[in-house]
């Protein structure tokens, strides 16, 4: 304290006037910024050692970030308390201040509700980086890898190489399905579509041959009769496989290959078709009229 109050009453160097309220205010800045810095700088070596993955680094780069923007709050307000022209003016407007408080609490709810909902995924931990989430967005169901949590928004990093930004809030309130989780394996269910004139059994022996020979498949579960309609029948092929993305892969593939095999088997696929009838519609004699009708007459005028 007995240092503050010397530089106080030096001069230029003295907080109380403009020019060293300016000087003071560009101190207090740059030593935030450094400070900022060095934080960013040593969670970035700390990351960089370890091997082994014992932090989790969603949870790291989360708190990294907010602690530097507290380093920056605490040297806004030691600065305010440093100026005497600022530290009279906080004491003799506290009324004013408290009601500016609450009006920007009101309005910078959604702010906060983004952030503690942000440090609640990350006490409660649904997911990770790397994980392959399904979220509902404006869209429909959008499937993407969890890139970054900020303080306030989820990013999402979908196969099209989109980006799905989601609020904090609506990321812990909504049902989220984590396709990696613990065990990413997936099962991946092909149907295929057969006319009713197609060998079942053969069609089978082909789907689950081409599962098993293929260098993606885990384990064949089986291939089940799953739909019997007008027009043709399904059967379900449904193979293990590593992960959610490897699925897309291994359905593209089995489908092609598929096609291919039942051409060469001779295997019919139902193909869309429609009944067009020429006929006569039922009690019709299919004959025209003789004569077109006539006309009523036209109303007599009145006299």
């Amino acid at each position: 304290m007995k240092i503050f109050d010397h530089i106080k009453s030096d001069g230029l160097f003295s907080p109380s006037t403009i020019e060293g309220a300016i000087l003071y205010g560009v101190v207090f800045a740059v030593a935030a910024w450094l400070l900022g810095q060095l934080l960013r700088i040593m969670v970035q070596r700390a990351l960089a050692r370890d091997k082994h993955g014992h932090f989790d680094l969603m949870a790291v780069k989360f708190f990294a970030k907010l602690l530097r923007y507290c380093v920056y709050v605490v040297a806004a307000v030691a600065y305010a308390h440093f100026v005497p022209a600022l530290s009279s003016l906080g004491t003799a407007s506290l009324t004013s201040i408290s009601v500016i408080t609450v009006v920007v609490g009101l309005a910078a709810q959604n702010t906060l509700g983004n952030l503690v909902a942000g440090i609640s995924l990350l006490l409660y931990r649904p997911f990770k980086l790397g994980d392959r989430l399904q979220v509902m967005a404006p869209t429909g169901v959008e499937t993407g890898t969890v890139e970054n949590l900020t303080l306030g928004y989820t990013l999402l990093k979908t196969d099209e190489n989109r980006r799905i930004v989601v609020p904090n809030s609506l990321m812990a309130s909504q049902t989220t399905i984590n396709l990696t989780g613990d065990d990413p394996r997936i099962l991946c269910s092909v149907p295929v579509c057969l006319s009713h004139a197609a060998d079942i059994d053969e069609a089978r022996g082909i789907l689950l041959a081409l599962a098993g020979r293929h260098p993606k498949t885990l384990v064949v579960s089986g291939c089940p009769l799953t739909q019997l309609g007008p027009t043709g029948m399904v059967l379900t092929l449904d193979v293990w496989c590593a992960d959610a993305l490897t699925a897309i892969t291994l359905r593209g593939n089995l489908l092609e290959l598929a096609l291919k095999s039942f051409a060469a088997a001779g295997i019919a696929i139902p193909l869309p078709a429609a009944v067009l009838v020429l006929g006569e519609p039922p009690g019709s004699s299919g004959r025209l009229p003789a004569t077109p009708p006539k006309a009523p007459p036209a109303p007599k005028p009145s006299s």
